[in-house]
């Protein structure tokens, strides 16, 4: 992602920061807490000591993982958005979830690092070409242990051609206005909602976490293909 594109984001993500959540939560009907709690017991199967939640924006993820984990267990919450990261450690003690200012493409730690790595909600937004998913997805794949597990939440393609038509009447016609009002940013869902059809089906999305090296692969559906969770292991070191 080249430099500009980085910093109009992170401007983007810091104008809708306030009122984040609650949009979201608007939006979905509250069908994104349950999403979010359902991916964070599908991680939790991953076990091990360290956690990473990437693009944890306001660590809505990172909490319903820490609820989720042992008491051995340590949770790094990681973005690139100083006022998103603000909000999330207005929910934590320090000895509950560390925090790491960091971008998804260039993580600041070593090889073979975390146990679980998961996203959600923002995988969509490092897809601004299928070459930079690509790369970042790896950098998931750099950073796990051998056995590790990567879960990703995130809107998907419904199968059935009336179902994926009305989710993206849906983003354009509500989430935008309705986004743009609720958050008081415009441009913020003018391009989150545009985000949503250029997503991958979940077979596309498969194939592409293989392409990054992930081993097995397999997705969960949810209402209707609207979202999906992604849930792929990294089997081999190389």
């Amino acid at each position: 992602m080249n430099p500009k594109m980085k910093k109009d984001l992170e401007r983007l993500f810091s104008e809708v920061s306030d009122n984040y959540e609650l949009v979201n939560h608007v939006l979905t009907f509250g069908l994104d807490i349950y999403w979010r709690r359902k991916a964070a017991r599908e991680a939790a199967k991953a076990g091990g000591s360290l956690w990473l939640d990437v693009c944890s924006g306001t660590g809505e993820m990172a909490q319903y993982l820490s609820r989720q984990a042992d008491k051995q267990v340590r949770i790094v919450s990681a973005d690139f958005c100083l006022p998103m990261m603000s909000k999330a450690l207005e929910k934590f003690s320090a000895t509950q979830i560390l925090f790491s200012l960091s971008k998804a493409n260039a993580l600041p730690f070593p090889d073979h690092t975390f146990d679980l790595v998961t996203i959600s909600f923002a995988t969509r937004n490092i897809n601004p070409r299928r070459d930079i998913l690509l790369d970042t997805l790896r950098e998931f794949w750099r950073v796990l242990r051998t056995g590790g597990r990567f879960v990703n939440l995130e809107t998907s393609q419904p199968s059935a051609k009336l179902f994926r038509k009305l989710l993206h009447l849906y983003a354009r016609l509500v989430v935008k206005p309705v986004g743009s009002f609720l958050s008081g940013s415009p441009a913020g869902y003018a391009y989150l909602s545009s985000t949503i059809p250029r997503f991958y089906p979940p077979e596309e999305f498969s194939l592409i976490l293989k392409q990054a090296g992930f081993g097995s692969v397999f997705f969960r559906p949810l209402l209707f293909g609207v979202s999906a969770i992604h849930t792929a292991i990294k089997e081999t070191e190389s």
